[in-house]
């Protein structure tokens, strides 16, 4: 009722003011912030003054001896105990690089320690190093630097009494021997480490613990938007922890975690930190990827690893949540081999769960380089591996830091069992920004498989509040699935996660449970958990965006064409390994020989040679090549009967080519050819004389040294060392644009912007010069073959001598200039390429790659895209340089630029660089970077590259051509009656039908009885892989013919699994490929 009295609640709210309250200066409480934890001036009156409750050293406590081995050995545990050790101590200086010291360090825990909590050894040289038991067990990695330099004391150790324990230390850091601290620099031959520290430290676990709890908050009140609470309230958590704190006083210490948590929530110091029910949006995943070989010798590798893992499996003991994935099957081999005791540590754990294999490949590898072959062995022996070790196989292909990822890989995946990739790599695009985070990827067949690139962008997050918060903010596919993986740990040179990464990680999501605005963060799954919760929504309707075609990356261009000589033998290699396996498969299969019964099929060497270096693989190949010829001769003639020519074709399909003979020299006098027809076999060949009725070469002197080269095909002109004319007779066509000059040399300055060895920049093109050329001479005058050779001084100290090479014409067979250059490379910084300028008009250029064809602008076009702007209302035109972007390429055996009608390609038998601008085809030869290895391709090389005109477009004669002018035909010693049983046995499997199939790869089975190495179960009988695949991109029909006693075809995958049984009928197998397909089929004996 009005004006009637109601009573009123009483007020706390004081009614006078007590003091004036000023409002905080936001900047000055934020940089105070670096005042509890820092290192300087405030270190003896922060927090850092309390991490340790206890420290003792001194030879009281630790006493130590030292054996440096010799000769940069690194010896084995066994050994390296069975020498003398010699006392040593702290401050003394161990080296040079690259050399093991062995340490038994005689540790007794004084008393006034002995009843602390928690006991470390510190151990710091700025080196790597391995701790070993007494027993000879690995037990933890050291990396120095201040960095996983402590190891926890068993607790039995507080006994009073003597303990024993080596460590080996390396002398490298984790990223090798580089000097000055710039990582890729020529190591260092004569690095000396000091150990500067050998303490054991009685850690103060609650100090350790704030100080996590401080890196996080304090990372909250600077990264959360400043508009937000959750800033300004971790701004004033912080501020509180540091007002509670009193040096000395171990209760600040308590009382600075309780405010800690009111911010963190209860449940950090526990996995329990992630037993909530919200759903996560960031999938936390330990990872530590060590380079096989990058800045440190390959030997050292071996040891990585096992430092590396051991620290893992010691945190999974520490931390139920900790999930570590890890690829590579070759690293695993090694640490079976090296330390077993270790390698069973890590089987356990794969066994629990918390170890998880991964990638299903043999080493994390190149996917541009290698051959088609060679990709699918990677997946072979990979997932064999992972089969045969740990009852499994793996579901997803894990490659973070390779250079880019060939078209086909979807399709390979697929066939080797995995339907997930997971890499990052394209993030380091220095032109264009990757648009995608999870998508679908497709080869060139139509093969798909789910990708996943990281948004954090980085394999080896350090597991900051920031990568959390980028693992959404970065992430480009939301639309679609808004979780991410976040792969975290030290990586490239080893070492993975920490134990400061799972705390950090167990207070981000704390902090994302109570405060919110943080991604929540889940660890305690795996990398196929992820996966599978993707392909889930696919099977529910979710549709991910595509990808076709490769996943080329905008950096580290230079790869392709530096280390030539790794390249050329890789190359070489791979055509080795084929042979071999065509001969030695045969052998061991063919029916009625007494040969083959003798002879067995050399898996161990195969296998061996698959996963070794190329002298190994050259050394023991030529030996067991010349076994398999043997076995396959049944006409068991002497050796002195063995008196004629022949020719090994080991190429599916008949050639007719010029071969020079054995002990001929390319001069005028002495140089002799056959005439080599052969199919798959041996053919018997005779000499040409210079009389013979056929198609000859001819060469003249138009003027001072200008020559014309002819055949029945081409008149080609030479000048100079360049091709100034190239006439196709029967097409009347001119190649060469008027005015200009092919097989032109030209140099460049090479100094991209920082990684030497890897990269070339676009910039680099506009130092282009061309080498003038001294002199020309005639080398052959024919009339088989002619040749023309020119000498180029390249500067004071280099030069090259190109042979400009025209044979005559062999009907049916596809002529081409063929070009030898010898070179004798001493360079710095400069890239040496060759040019050819041809009179072909398109926008696209056509490059083998493995298992298929992929096509590439020939522009700069740069296209306009709307992109919204954060914080603006307002759209704004981005330009993407997609086609400028590819300045440089990845080729195989080829390049071919064709118009309607005509096209020419480039043949070369050892480059991988490859650049087609306009109607400017351009090979790249050498560089000369000087970092990491100073002598990077300095010395002689020898090279060849062809120039093949072809009417029409491309076809199978360039596919065939290239085949053929990388596995010339070799000149051996065998009887007519030897060479028609080679012939025969070789002829054994053929395919016939549309020229675009290539029968790629003749086996074995894998698990045949009589070739099995007991990895896995084997199959009764024997059997024969063939690999065939379409080349050109179309629908390709054959049939694949034997006349070996098979009993059933199956299609298999790579990994030799039974699909579909196809029908055969008399010898005869029925071949319907859709373009670009790669089919495998098993025939059962």
């Amino acid at each position: 009722m009005g004006g009637q009295h109601r009573s009123r609640a009483s007020s706390s709210y004081p009614k006078l003011a007590s003091a004036p309250v000023g409002q905080q200066v936001h900047s000055i409480y934020l940089q105070r912030l670096g005042q509890f934890t820092g290192e300087g001036q405030y270190a003896s009156k922060n927090l850092l003054s309390m991490m340790d409750e206890g420290r003792a050293s001194g030879v009281d406590v630790i006493k130590l001896s030292v054996y440096s081995p010799p000769d940069l050995a690194r010896p084995t545990f066994k050994e390296a105990v069975s020498h003398k050790f010699t006392p040593t101590k702290v401050g003394e200086s161990f080296g040079p690089s690259w050399s093991t010291h062995w340490f038994r360090v005689q540790l007794r825990v004084p008393p006034e320690l002995q009843k602390k909590k928690h006991l470390e050894l510190h151990w710091d040289a700025n080196n790597e190093g391995l701790i070993w038991d007494e027993e000879g067990i690995p037990l933890q990695g050291l990396t120095g630097g201040g960095d996983r330099i402590e190891w926890i004391l068993p607790s039995g150790w507080r006994d009073g009494k003597e303990h024993v324990f080596y460590i080996e230390m390396a002398c490298n850091s984790m990223f090798g021997n580089a000097p000055g601290g710039d990582t890729i620099q020529p190591p260092a031959p004569d690095h000396y480490f000091q150990l500067h520290r050998a303490d054991i430290v009685a850690v103060n676990l609650e100090a350790r613990a704030l100080f996590v709890d401080f890196w996080i908050i304090g990372d909250a009140a600077r990264e959360f938007p400043g508009e937000s609470w959750q800033s300004h309230e971790a701004l004033q958590v912080a501020n509180a922890i540091i007002d509670a704190f009193r040096v000395g006083k171990q209760d600040s210490i308590v009382e600075g975690r309780k405010i800690a948590k009111q911010y963190l929530g209860e449940r950090v110091d526990s996995a329990d930190v992630y037993a909530g029910d919200e759903d996560p949006l960031v999938y936390a995943i330990g990872h530590c990827h060590i380079d096989t070989c990058w800045l440190w010798p390959w030997a050292e590798t071996k040891r990585k690893v096992a430092r590396s893992w051991a620290n893992q499996c010691d945190l999974m003991d520490r931390y139920p949540e900790h999930r570590f994935t890890c690829s590579q099957a070759q690293q695993y081999k090694w640490l079976e081999q090296l330390y077993p005791p270790l390698y069973d540590r890590v089987k356990t754990k794969v066994k629990q769960g918390n170890f998880q294999p991964i990638g299903g490949s043999w080493v994390e590898h190149d996917t541009n380089m290698p051959s088609g072959e060679s990709l699918v062995r990677q997946f072979l022996y990979g997932q064999r591996f992972f089969e045969s070790h740990f009852g499994d196989r793996c579901k997803t292909f894990w490659l973070p830091d390779t250079f880019g990822y060939s078209s086909q890989l979807p399709q390979l995946c697929r066939l080797a069992g995995m339907t997930r990739f997971f890499t990052q790599k394209l993030s380091w695009n220095n032109i264009n920004n990757f648009p995608h985070t999870t998508f679908d990827w497709v080869a060139l067949d139509g093969s798909q498989v789910i990708c996943h690139m990281a948004p954090a962008e980085t394999y080896t997050a350090e597991a900051h509040f920031g990568d959390v918060t980028r693992s959404v903010s970065q992430h480009k596919s939301m639309d679609e699935d808004a979780t991410s993986l976040l792969v975290f740990g030290k990586g490239d040179g080893g070492g993975g996660p920490t134990f400061q990464h799972l705390e950090k990680l167990r207070r981000c999501r704390g902090l994302a449970d109570e405060v919110g605005l943080l991604p929540r963060v889940k660890m305690g799954e795996s990398v196929d958990d992820f996966f599978a919760r993707l392909e889930e929504k696919a099977e529910k309707g979710t549709k991910f965006v595509t990808w076709y075609g490769e996943l080329y990356l905008e950096l580290h261009r230079g790869t392709y064409t530096t280390q030539a000589n790794n390249k050329r033998n890789n190359r070489k290699s791979e055509i080795m390994l084929h042979d071999l396996e065509l001969l030695a498969t045969v052998a061991s299969v063919r029916p009625g020989s007494k040969s083959s019964k003798s002879y067995r099929y050399p898996k161990k060497d195969l296998d061996d040679m698959w996963e070794k270096l190329y002298a190994e693989v050259f050394e023991r190949g030529h030996k067991l090549l010349k076994e398999a010829l043997s076995a396959l001769d049944d006409s068991r003639e002497s050796p002195e009967g063995q008196n004629q020519l022949a020719v090994l074709n080991t190429l599916p399909w008949p050639r007719t080519e010029l071969v020079r003979m054995p002990g001929s020299s390319s001069s005028t006098s002495n140089a002799q050819y056959c005439l080599a027809e052969a199919t798959t076999g041996l053919a018997s060949v005779c000499p040409l004389s210079d009389t013979s009725r056929r198609s000859r070469a001819t060469v003249k002197e138009i003027r001072r040294g200008a020559f014309v080269l002819a055949n029945d095909e081409f008149e080609v002109e030479v000048e100079g060392g360049c091709v100034t004319s190239l006439w196709d007779i029967a097409a009347k066509r001119e190649i060469i644009p008027q005015g200009s000059r092919a097989n032109q040399l030209v140099v460049f300055d090479d100094k991209p912007l920082y990684w030497q060895a890897w990269d070339v920049e676009v910039y680099h093109l506009q130092s282009r010069q061309e080498l003038p050329a001294s002199k020309t001479t005639l080398v052959e005058s024919g009339p088989h073959v002619v040749s023309v050779m020119t000498e180029t001084k390249i500067s004071e100290e280099s030069w090259i001598k190109t042979t400009i090479s025209l044979a005559a014409s062999v009907e049916g067979q596809p002529s081409y200039v063929e070009i030898h250059g010898e070179v004798e490379w001493r360079e710095s910084m400069k890239f040496l390429k060759v040019e050819f300028p041809v009179d072909i008009r398109n926008t696209e250029a056509s490059y083998e790659t493995q298992f298929g064809v992929v096509k590439r602008p020939t522009h700069y076009n740069t296209r306009l895209a709307p992109i919204l702007i954060l914080g603006l209302a307002c759209l704004v035109l981005m330009e993407f340089s997609w086609d400028m972007a590819k300045f440089e390429v990845c080729c195989h055996k080829w390049a071919d630029l064709s118009e309607n009608g005509y096209g020419v390609s480039i043949l070369n038998d050892s480059k991988y660089g490859f650049a087609t601008c306009g109607n400017l085809m351009r090979l790249s030869l050498l560089r000369a970077p000087k970092a990491p290895d100073a002598h990077a391709d300095m010395g002689r090389h020898h090279i060849r590259w062809a120039i093949l005109p072809h009417s029409d477009g491309l076809d199978s004669r360039t596919v065939r051509t290239a085949f053929n002018f990388n596995n010339p035909m070799t000149v051996h010693r065998a009887s007519a009656t030897a060479a028609a049983s080679v012939s025969a046995a070789l002829s054994a499997i053929r395919l016939t039908g549309s020229p675009s199939l290539i029968l790629d790869t003749i086996k074995r089975g894998e698990d045949d009885e009589d070739v099995s190495r007991g990895e896995l179960a084997f199959r009764k009988g024997r059997s024969v892989i063939v690999r065939i695949y379409d080349s050109l991109g179309g629908r390709s029909r054959g049939t694949l013919k034997t006349t070996l006693p098979v009993r059933r075809v199956w299609r298999t995958n790579l990994l030799e699994d039974d699909g579909e049984e196809v029908r055969i009928k008399d010898g005869e197998v029925e071949v319907d490929l859709r373009p670009f397909e790669v089919a495998t089929y098993r025939l059962q004996l």
